[in-house]
């Protein structure tokens, strides 16, 4: 399971071979369990196999080793910006400042377990940092100082999990949400100095998004995925202890859609929403309380990705998706003008937040060249500056943007990353997202870069179900529409030949979360099509998907897998597990034994299947990961398998 030493007298020394035996540093939803990665009764891993967890003691590798920096957020006054960095292996708050004598950054002790998000009080007191313990996916919510000291654990419901929503902007109070192990989510507003806590609103599929300054008014997002709807709850009656759900007024009724992200003004007056409702592309809403609701910004040729909005409420930030890329734009909402800002120096904004004082935003941004990075954006001038991070890999590969049709018409793309000195066809490796909703990017990705040094090549597609394309192709692969996902797969592979990149028999499949459902599905429908295969965190079979998942989780995927009762038949023919003895290719599983989102009894159930039919079957399985994995050791060890397995399998034929 682990990767083989450099050394091995069995494997001639390659490329490839070298890079498993000797990387080391950095690299890089849809499901449930039951908090341990293994389900009641799930049977064990067959003999032989062992876990793995730790940091590696290999050798570094470039791309392996830079850091990245995540989820910025400025202190008042834009004296320093915080952010989580794996910088020194295990992801942590780091804090940089960007004023004075001291340019040098500190890490701020959080604990033992990695960190996730972190927020900074506006009176700049406190830290609000969550955390996943083990790895896993039951989330914490803590508060600390600066410069460390006075650590308070804020939010752990018991067998669920806490997620930091934001400061209220009101004192040190933080709005949190909190779900139980029965799927029930609690919006709690949580003292950061005195831990006083109020529940002011609870459900199934519930997330709070804002709250108003003042406390009286909350804006709360319901309904499972593609399928999600806005409201706004008068808190005045049940700040006196009495809830009336009749208090909830809901935002953009009757129209088709989702309404993903939103915020309130400070006096609670206007919703400010992300939304597709309606319309086919995300669009900037705004809903006021005794008015309809206004567009205030939207795009033909691109979605409303994320915006940030001002603690004085006078102006956003808005990041638009643009065929997987990012452009950013001011918005004064006083007037609703809307001034362009300079194109970012990387090719995607993945976090956005505006500083107190709202002149400066900080953002984490990456392209194929550069790690996840904090860049400040001067939100009069439109200018930026690089605040923190690994710096660019002048060797790492760029991405091409390649679009095509799929057999029934519809329009695809995908990135292709082509392996260097490469003279005519190559090896390539067909990589598939998660999600399905989420969108493959030109994001700076070590694996794909340590393939490409082996000389496979990489194409990753937004086959249909991606998201960043609108909300009909969302849609597209919902509930039987899913088998049309599959063909996709084909259909890129078909794509890749025809181009004269890839070598029809050299390809391999590959994906994680969601991905790695789609490539188990693949390789049993399309059985002769791919040398090998690799499933990460995938899911098998959905009636022990929803069977051993958390509540929540099973609730919020039935909009797009089907339920587990009315649509039996349909979970069945889409499960690839049940169809597993048509794999006809090699077939390596990964998964992180503390996974909560996918079960790791998904990856037990195909390495037993794959085992009694006789099928050539390797598996990596992470104690101390969950459905992403963390540790910098182990993207090494990840990254070192993945590379070295896949090496071996896409040779050239004898």
């Amino acid at each position: 399971m682990t990767p083989r030493p450099a050394g091995d007298p069995r494997h001639p020394p390659t490329v490839a071979g070298y890079l498993a035996g000797h990387l080391a540093g950095h690299g890089g939803g849809d499901g449930g369990g039951d908090g341990t990665g293994h389900g009641g009764g799930s049977p064990r891993l067959p003999a032989g196999a062992r876990l793995v967890g730790g940091p590696s003691h290999l050798p570094a590798a470039a791309s392996l080793t830079a850091w990245s920096c995540l989820a910025p957020a400025l202190a008042p006054g834009n004296t320093a910006v915080a952010f989580v960095s794996d910088r020194d292996g295990s992801p942590r708050v780091w804090i940089q400042p960007l004023q004075g004598g001291d340019t040098e950054p500190w890490a701020v002790d959080t604990g033992p377990q990695p960190a996730v998000d972190v927020s900074w009080a506006p009176t700049g007191g406190h830290l609000a940092v969550q955390v996943a313990p083990g790895g896993g996916e039951h989330a914490q919510v803590w508060t600390v100082q600066p410069h460390g000291g006075d650590l308070r654990l804020l939010a752990a419901p018991e067998g669920g999990s806490a997620t930091l929503i934001r400061w209220t902007g009101r004192g040190e109070t933080i709005l949190v949400a909190e779900t139980s192990p029965d799927g029930v989510t609690r919006a709690v507003l949580i003292d950061a100095i005195t831990g006083g806590r109020q529940v002011i609103a609870a459900g199934p599929l519930l997330r709070p998004a804002s709250i108003s300054r003042d406390h009286t008014t909350m804006l709360l997002r319901r309904g499972p995925r593609g399928r999600r709807r806005m409201y706004v709850a008068d808190l005045a009656a049940e700040a006196l202890g009495a809830h009336l759900p009749s208090g909830e007024r809901p935002l953009l009724p009757g129209l088709p859609g989702s309404t993903d992200d939103g915020a309130l003004s400070p006096d609670g007056r206007t919703a400010y929403l992300v939304s597709d409702a309606g319309r086919d592309r995300a669009a900037l809403l705004a809903v006021g309380r005794d008015a309809g609701a206004v567009v205030l910004a939207e795009r033909h040729d691109a979605e409303l990705d994320r915006f940030a909005l001002s603690a004085d409420g006078r102006r956003a930030l808005l990041v638009w998706n643009v065929q997987g890329r990012s452009a950013l734009d001011v918005m004064d909402l006083e007037t609703a003008r809307l001034r362009h800002l300079p194109s970012p120096p990387a090719d995607v904004i993945t976090s956005a937040r505006i500083g107190w004082d709202g002149t400066l935003a900080a953002l984490a941004a990456e392209d194929p060249h550069e790690p996840s990075h904090v860049l400040l954006c001067d939100l009069d001038t439109g200018g930026y500056r690089h605040a923190a991070g690994a710096g660019p890999l002048p060797t790492a590969a760029g991405a091409e943007l390649v679009r095509f049709r799929a057999r029934d018409g519809l329009e695809l793309a995908a990135w292709l990353y082509r392996p260097p000195h490469a003279q005519g066809r190559a090896p390539f490796v067909l990589f598939l997202h998660g999600g399905p909703e989420d969108q493959e990017r030109p994001t700076f990705n070590p694996l794909y870069q340590n393939l490409l040094a082996a000389g496979i090549g990489v194409f990753a597609p937004n086959v249909r179900g991606s998201g960043g394309y609108g909300r009909a192709f969302r849609q597209a692969d919902d509930h039987a529409l899913r088998f049309r996902a599959v063909d996709d797969v084909a259909d890129c592979a078909a794509e890749l030949v025809r181009l004269g990149a890839g070598d029809p028999s050299r390809l391999a499949c590959m994906g994680w979360s969601y991905g790695g459902y789609l490539t188990l599905a693949t390789l049993v429908s399309h059985p002769r099509l791919f040398r090998a295969g690799v499933s990460v965190s995938g899911i098998a079979d959905f009636h022990t998907f929803y069977a051993r998942a958390e509540p929540w989780i099973a609730a919020a995927a039935v909009s797009e897998y089907g339920h587990p009762d009315t649509d039996r038949e349909l979970l069945r023919a889409l499960s690839p597990l049940r169809a597993l003895d048509r794999l006809a290719c090699p077939l390596l599983v990964v998964h992180g034994a503390q996974d909560t989102n996918v079960p790791l009894y998904e990856a037990e159930q195909v390495i037993g299947a794959a085992t009694a039919l006789g099928l050539p079957c390797d598996h990596l399985v992470f104690e101390d990961e969950g459905h992403e994995i963390r540790q910098v050791g182990n993207r090494v060890s990840f990254v070192a398998k993945v590379v070295g397995w896949l090496s071996d399998h896409l040779r050239p034929a004898r």
